[in-house]
Parts: structure tokens; sequence; C-alpha cells
């Protein structure tokens, strides 16, 4: 197949539908060339749905009987590279379908690929979570086509009361974070942008209606994701008066915080953890002393006692 062609064919698999005039401007070739090459693709086997005229669109339909994935060689790497990062992931069962499709992988993988391929998979090996709450994949592929097709999704939602409530909500995107997944999206019945823990929601479905996007108060999904929780009541709270700066504070500490950090001075800082797991304040704060710099420590006693169980876990081993 000539590159031109596998080139028209990588890009109708990374984006659900483009125009002609988009693919032209890409391949650096006339509309024409375009169709004629779409012909082509059609004439080998591959479904791509379109319409007539200059301003006609082109996607790659889904079916049965389309051909193999056609992947380069950065794609076939960072593919195979994240088949081996899945195993850490709170997916349910995706440990063992990931080992089965990189094997897959692997075997088809042209051999100048097959020893950049092994020297990842030889030397890493992921750390597996078992202690956050496990999602199906199923789901998450559910949830991630709302988002991509801008469809309003239904689900029944348990809050952090225990409280069922019905939602039919415009997702914007999926986030994870400390081993949770979570939905943005926009809520009309509410009229506001909310946050969904997905191992809470029960039967999302998509509804076939499809929404205008709205803009997002915040840089992206991940950062909206952040700032919420960081705002949100929690059962476990801390607070530490750490001796350096704020902005040297967020240089050293690079693991991702259920909080937030203010200045308190030129050369102090304060961080105020917050969580429903007292694991993980506890963790948090234990990663913060591990940073070798003098701090002190405002926490609820359950939170200490803990902090002081961990420490003679450790004075004893």
């Amino acid at each position: 197949m000539p590159e031109r062609m596998l080139r028209l064919l990588s890009l109708l698999q990374g984006r659900r539908e483009w125009s002609g005039t988009e693919l032209a401007e890409r391949l650096g070739v006339t509309g024409r060339t375009i169709r004629r090459d779409v012909e082509r693709l059609r004439a080998l086997g591959y479904p791509v749905d379109g319409t007539t005229g200059t301003a006609g669109g082109y996607r790659l339909a889904s079916g049965r009987d389309l051909p193999p994935l056609l992947l380069d060689d950065d794609e076939a790497v960072a593919v195979a590279v994240g088949l081996l990062s899945a195993a850490g992931t709170s997916l349910t069962g995706i440990e063992e379908s990931s080992v089965r499709a990189l094997a897959k992988l692997q075997q088809v993988l042209p051999t100048r690929l097959r020893s950049q391929v092994a020297a990842v998979t030889d030397t890493v090996m992921p750390i597996v979570h078992r202690d956050g709450p496990q999602i199906d994949p199923t789901m998450l592929a559910v949830l991630a086509a709302s988002c991509r097709d801008k469809e309003v999704l239904a689900f029944e939602y348990e809050n952090r009361d225990g409280t069922t409530t019905s939602r039919r909500v415009e997702p914007h995107g999926l986030v994870t974070i400390h081993r949770r997944w979570y939905l943005v999206a926009y809520d009309p019945a509410r009229t506001g942008w909310r946050t969904f823990r997905v191992d809470r929601m029960v039967d999302p479905r998509p509804t076939r209606h499809r929404f205008a996007p709205r803009e997002l108060p915040a840089a992206d999904a991940a950062a909206y994701v952040a700032s919420t929780i960081a705002q949100a009541p929690y059962r476990y709270t801390a607070t530490l008066l750490v001796r350096c700066s704020a902005q040297d504070f967020a240089r050293r500490m690079t693991a991702p915080m259920t909080g937030t950090t203010e200045a308190a001075g030129e050369d102090a800082c304060r961080v105020h953890l917050r969580a429903d797991s007292l694991d993980l304040v506890a963790q948090q704060v234990a990663a913060i002393a591990a940073l070798g710099l003098d701090l002190t420590l405002d926490a609820h006693e359950e939170v200490r006692a803990r902090l002081r169980a961990v420490g003679r876990r450790l004075a004893v081993s």
C-alpha cells in the first residue's frame, strides 16, 4: 500500500470524522486525490463512509469485516507499553486481557520493533494496586464513547450519604486520580458542572440525544477534578506547617495530593490534606515527612494514631 494511503488510513483511524478539505491539507494533496485514495481503500475492503461534494466528510465505519488496524512504529511501541502498564490500573480483569493482547501484538510486530518492545516488557514490572475500587472496562468504554460523541448520558448515582438519585448529564471527560475514576459532566437539572465517581455510577447508558459542548470552568477535566477534590468536605483532615516556601514544596512534592497548599511567609507553607480514607491521609503525611523538611502536624487523633502505628511497624522492621 502506498505511503500516502497508509497515512490517510492512519488519519481515518485516529478520529471519528474528517472533512475532505482537512484530509487534503494534512496530506498536501488535492481533494480529487483524496477521493481517489478513498476509493482505493474501499476496494481493499476498508469501509470508508462519506458524502459527495467539495465539503464532503469521511469516516472509517466499524463492522465485523473491518481489516486489521494499522499502526506506525511509534504507535505500536506505545500500545505495547500501555498494555504492560494496564496491569497496575483499577480495571476489573484487565490484567489477564492485557497480557493476552500484548502476546498477540508481539507475534505480529515486524522484526525491527520486537527488540524495542522486548526491552520494555522484560525490564518493567508494573505495580498492581488492589486497594482501590475496581471498575468494569465496559463501563469506561460507554462513558468514553458518550464523551466523544457528545451524547447525553443517563445513570443512577450513589451519593456520599448513601442515597441514590437518577441523573441525565452532558459528559465532558474521564479522569483517573488516586486509583479512582471520575466523570466530569454538566448536569442541566442542577445547572452546573459536577464530578461523579465512576464506581458509584449504576447502569450508565447513552440516550441518543446529542448536546452542544459547554465551556468547562477549568483548563481541562483533570484540573477540574483536582480542584473539586481539594475543595470538597472530607471525613479526615490534616494540616502541616512545612518549613519551605510554597514554590519549593510544589517542586519537591511530585506525588498527587488530596488537598491544597498556601504560603505562610517566605520560607513556610501550610498543606491542607483531606480524604474519606484514613490510610490515604496518613500516606500523604508520610510522603511529605519523607521529603526531610521540618514540619509541624495538626491532625485528627485518628490520623495521629494511624501514623504512630505505621511508625511502630517501621521501628520493629
